[in-house]
């Protein structure tokens, strides 16, 4: 009986091992899960601010000719507004001479579909 007991008190051990290295792999598997889980979202991170810093700059080229085109653009109508400026005060005797002339100067002529009456 006692190569029985003895036996059964092998089995039971090795089951006991057997048990203690599967829940030591569990914890393993776990905290390997764990780590790659940390990495995964480390590296989506990192994926992340690398994409949002292209997009910064590319955002910025285009932003940033849109600057300069506006800042030409501003330039361009000050230009215009300096000609129509020294034009206006260039042309304006000239006109209103022109002006007041043509209302001033009125020379009286009967229509030539006037019919006297006699």
């Amino acid at each position: 009986m006692t190569s029985q007991s003895q036996g059964i008190q092998q089995l039971l051990q090795a089951e006991k091992r057997a048990k203690d290295k599967l829940e030591e792999a569990k914890k393993r598997k776990g905290k390997r899960l764990k780590q790659a889980k940390e990495e995964a979202i480390a590296e989506i991170d990192h994926y992340r601010l690398q994409r949002e810093k292209e997009f910064r700059n590319k955002q910025t080229n285009v932003m940033g000719s849109q600057g300069n085109l506006s800042a030409k653009i501003e330039e361009q109508t000050t230009e215009t507004v300096r000609n129509l400026t020294s034009s206006y005060h260039k042309n304006m005797e000239s006109m209103m001479k022109k002006l007041l002339s043509t209302i001033c100067d009125i020379n009286p002529e009967v229509h030539q579909n006037f019919r006297h009456a006699v």
